[in-house]
């Protein structure tokens, strides 16, 4: 549904490094700066985008924001959850796991990245897809 996703961050450095563990935790590519400084991540047509913010002002978390990412497994899961947390982030909400939902099991983790935004990994189970 959605094309992209667009975060602030205060210090992209920190936010790269952050965000390459990521997507190497699920197999996916570093991201790539371009001339403005801006951070994208490419993954199944998707983007996600890091950059600090265009008005000048310090980046901050949107509250009751979340960007979610689908992956493949709960073990997938496990390590972007643990990779998150050697470069930088904090657990929010449950530890990672399964978990009840009206259309089925989920599995999720969620973490805060070093700017506080929120993100969440999620595989459905089989039944639930």
């Amino acid at each position: 549904m959605f094309s992209h996703m667009t975060l602030g961050a205060n210090d992209i450095a920190r936010s790269q490094a952050f965000y390459d563990a990521l997507f190497a935790a699920w197999g996916g590519t570093p991201g790539e700066l371009d001339d403005k400084g801006r951070l994208f991540y490419r993954h199944r047509g998707s983007m996600l985008l890091v950059t600090r913010p265009l008005d000048g002002q310090a980046a901050t978390h949107g509250n009751g924001s979340t960007v979610g990412f689908m992956l493949d497994s709960p073990e997938q899961i496990d390590a972007w959850h643990a990779a998150g947390l050697a470069h930088g982030g904090t657990t929010c909400e449950d530890p990672p796991g399964w978990r009840p939902r009206a259309y089925g099991r989920v599995y999720l983790a969620y973490l805060r990245d070093p700017d506080g935004n929120k993100l969440c990994a999620m595989k459905r189970e089989e039944s639930a897809q």
